[in-house]
């Protein structure tokens, strides 16, 4: 449907071109807000997105078919991450498994070592299953806001790592997106979608491993540990893990069930995003809701992080990691059309997600590491 079908409704509108797609802010006549019934009839033939706010209307269309994704890559990236993560998650279940990887010519006895073999991995399916699912919920959350707004994104790319350099076996996923963000509202939708998606399965994976956690007889720097070889691993608080403990754990200090770890990576995962820095999933919450502002938030956030170096000092690399992800940059970058009105109920949940990074915030994740 072309333009100018919309045009009679308009007193006055903008169009402009975004890489692959084209862009038009308008002022609807008084007579057609609401939208009107005959305007509701045009924008349901609209070839693409639009939303309101007040008496302006944005449209949205795609000028061309999206590319071709790699599909081949990315589902590579995600079965080997899942068996990365398998094989840690193996391991966390027994610290001193042993796979029988030698195969036999005699099928009897391959057979013995495939039973043999799942014997030792099947304890580290659930782990995987639950740890890359919060993963792919999370990476999915924006991919399904960035669509909706016709956003050229990315499927998710997850990155595998062995487990003696990554002990959860995976430095996690991130997608792409390949076209600019047009106002401030697209960017808080899609950066608030993954924490909310990967907190809420988060949460229900790390009730479930709650209950299935044990109790021991141990006192550490924090009340709950895992077990990697010669070494009892403590894992850190956050207000939001101390209160489910207490809902849903024993009393005391316990052994994390591998499904309570994956959820607490998830948590650990939210609350990095989180943070306001850059373009972090927080740093596009922020900017989103107080514009130009965020650079200064961002620069006592980052400041922060030194002192908070001196009980873990992955927070200095993650700061490195900002800077360079940023280019040197901690300030947000703008979006084509910062005017464009933020509707007040993402300032609700905008306050709701600043909550959330409080909620799930920890300050020393390892206790055992320096």
């Amino acid at each position: 449907m072309p333009l100018n079908a919309l045009t009679p409704f308009f007193t006055f509108w903008r169009t402009s071109r975004s890489g692959d797609r084209e862009i038009t802010d308008a002022v609807v006549r008084p007579e057609h807000r609401g939208p009107s019934e005959s305007l509701h009839r045009v924008l349901a033939d609209w070839p693409g997105v639009h939303y309101w706010a007040g008496e302006r209307l944005s449209l949205i269309r795609a000028l061309r078919p999206a590319p071709r994704e790699r599909w081949v890559l990315h589902t590579a990236l995600f079965f080997l991450t899942f068996l990365t993560v398998w094989v840690a998650g193996t391991f966390l279940t027994d610290p001193g498994a042993r796979f029988p990887l030698a195969w036999s010519a005699d099928p009897s006895e391959q057979w013995l070592r495939l039973q043999g073999w799942w014997a030792v991995a099947h304890g580290g399916l659930g782990f995987a299953t639950a740890l890359v699912g919060i993963l792919l919920v999370h990476e999915m959350g924006h991919y399904v806001a960035a669509r909706r707004y016709h956003i050229n994104a990315s499927p998710p790319y997850f990155i595998p790592a062995p487990h003696n350099i990554a002990f959860v076996g995976t430095f996690g996923a991130f997608i792409r997106l390949r076209s600019p963000v047009v106002d401030r509202r697209q960017l808080f939708d899609v950066g608030a979608a993954g924490p909310w998606a990967g907190l809420v399965v988060s949460i229900v994976v790390l009730a479930v491993g709650f209950a299935r956690s044990d109790p021991v007889l141990a006192s550490g720097p924090a009340p709950q540990m895992i077990h990697l070889p010669g070494l009892d691993f403590y894992i850190g608080d956050s207000l939001l893990m101390a209160s489910m403990r207490h809902l849903f754990a024993p009393a005391g200090t316990i052994e994390l069930h591998p499904l309570a770890l994956a959820g607490w990576f998830g948590l650990f995962v939210t609350m990095l995003n989180l943070l306001p820095l850059g373009q972090l999933d927080g740093g596009h919450v922020l900017y989103a809701l107080v514009g130009r502002h965020q650079a200064k938030v961002a620069t006592l956030m980052w400041y922060a992080l030194i002192p908070l170096g001196f009980g873990f000092r992955g927070w200095w690399l993650w700061a490195v990691v900002i800077l360079l992800l940023g280019r040197g940059r901690i300030a947000h970058p703008p979006v084509l059309d910062n005017a464009w009105p933020v509707p007040r109920s993402r300032y609700v949940i905008g306050i709701a997600t600043a909550v959330i990074f409080l909620l799930t915030f920890t300050p020393d994740p390892f206790p055992n590491l320096l």
